[in-house]
């Protein structure tokens, strides 16, 4: 099984960045996603999650409103869309890939990316 992040990089505050994670290995349909973060010297936190239908979105109250998360199941892909970005959004994000059901719990899922950094200069 394979998550692959890409779409980070350095913007400025205000501006707008697309994440995406290409899955392989698995039924990415049998699967809900999750992105989390990781800033530095911090632990790593929730961000957004969806059901393998998008019938069910759940975020973060730091970026209800700015961020979206979607999929695509014919691409084997799940993005997120941020918004209006600060520069306490830079970290490094992380999609995750939990059976069936999606959850704001890190810890029930089931397969992670390696990541990819997110700085937002002020």
């Amino acid at each position: 099984v394979q998550l692959a992040e890409s779409g980070g990089g350095l913007v400025q505050a205000g501006d707008s960045l697309r994440l995406s994670c290409a899955v392989s290995g698995l039924t990415f349909s049998n699967y809900g996603m999750g992105w989390f973060r990781q800033a530095p010297g911090k632990e790593r936190e929730f961000v957004a999650a969806l059901t393998w239908s998008e019938h069910s979105t759940y975020y973060a109250d730091s970026v209800k409103g700015r961020f979206t998360i979607s999929r695509d199941n014919a691409k084997n892909t799940v993005y997120l869309q941020m918004s209006s970005l600060k520069p306490e959004d830079t970290a490094v994000y992380y999609c995750a890939a939990k059976f069936l059901k999606a959850t704001t719990d890190q810890r029930q899922y089931d397969y992670w990316g390696q990541g990819t950094q997110v700085t937002v200069s002020s």
